[in-house]
């Protein structure tokens, strides 16, 4: 049997469920947790994703894309609850709600033994930190994972169901636990209402001093901060086909980057994470490029 991973990615995988111009409906596997965890697992990064999927249909989809993608199965459960699915009737402007509860199913109690003592950083984020119970068992998972030393990765990646009363407590928490955090300006604008973008920084850098905070701004690129450290990474420049998956394909290049190379400087790191999000850019879909597709272009002048 393989040896247990390095990377472990807790949280949702989903079909959205896209509204098209012709009134037509598109149905594309997603989801942010287990997007990042297929970037890094296609960059060569031996990673688990831990989530529920259903049994039908919708989860054999997703089932098979994860071998596809080279994913841990023993981190996978299935369960025969309804799929979660992301209901997108807009795109512009953005509109999207969720239905389903086959992520609920998740139990941390069934990962298969010394995970935990073989992973180097896990991941939490997106909006299984806002659906009870799954929530309440992933923060234990968190805090558990920290309690054994392990590096703790947050993507909040904010959604509508953040929205619920008891997520400002879960997101607390988990920064305050996390090694690494990335943030969009707009995920600012949403989990520090009535701030500016700079106050909702300086009031996430308070919350988790400890945390190297990617700040990720679109066409503007990356910023990287540590104290008073601070480093900028333009993005590549690429022929833009979609930018679905970007902010996840940045998160798994910077994980990747990091694993492969612990000792390289963090401006590589950050070339990296900028190149895997040029690269999901160009491609329809939520694409996950080769460790061989992202190394080049971050070798790029």
């Amino acid at each position: 049997m393989s040896a247990l991973p390095r990377f472990v990615v807790f949280g949702e995988a989903l079909t959205d469920f896209i509204r098209q111009d012709d009134e037509r409906w598109l149905a594309q596997p997603g989801g942010a947790c287990w997007n990042v965890a297929r970037v890094a697992s296609r960059l060569g990064i031996a990673t688990g994703y831990g989530g529920a999927l259903s049994t039908d249909v919708f989860g054999d989809e997703l089932a098979r894309l994860s071998a596809e993608a080279g994913l841990d199965a023993r981190f996978i459960q299935r369960t025969d609850a309804a799929p979660l699915l992301a209901m997108v009737p807009s795109t512009r402007p953005p509109q999207y709600f969720f239905v389903g509860e086959s992520d609920l199913a998740f139990d941390p109690a069934q990962l298969p033994e010394g995970w935990l003592a073989a992973a180097e950083i896990v991941q939490f984020g997106c909006i299984s930190l806002a659906r009870q119970p799954l929530a309440g068992r992933l923060v234990e998972t968190a805090k558990a994972a920290a309690a054994a030393g392990k590096r703790i990765a947050f993507d909040p990646n904010w959604r509508e169901p953040m929205n619920a009363p008891h997520y400002a407590d879960t997101f607390r928490t988990v920064a305050a636990l996390a090694n690494y955090i990335k943030v969009s300006d707009e995920d600012l604008g949403q989990l520090f209402a009535g701030q500016t973008p700079e106050q909702g920084l300086a009031s996430l850098r308070a919350l988790a001093p400890q945390a190297d905070i990617l700040l990720t701004r679109g066409s503007e690129g990356m910023r990287w901060l540590h104290g008073d450290a601070v480093i900028d990474q333009p993005v590549f420049k690429v022929d833009v086909v979609d930018t679905v998956g970007c902010g996840d394909a940045s998160m798994g290049g910077w994980m990747a980057s990091v694993l492969h190379a612990p000792a390289a400087p963090v401006a590589t790191h950050l070339r990296h994470a900028a190149a895997a999000a040029a690269l999901a850019a160009s491609h329809a879909g939520a694409y996950a490029a080769s460790w061989e597709e992202v190394d080049a272009m971050a070798g790029r002048p």
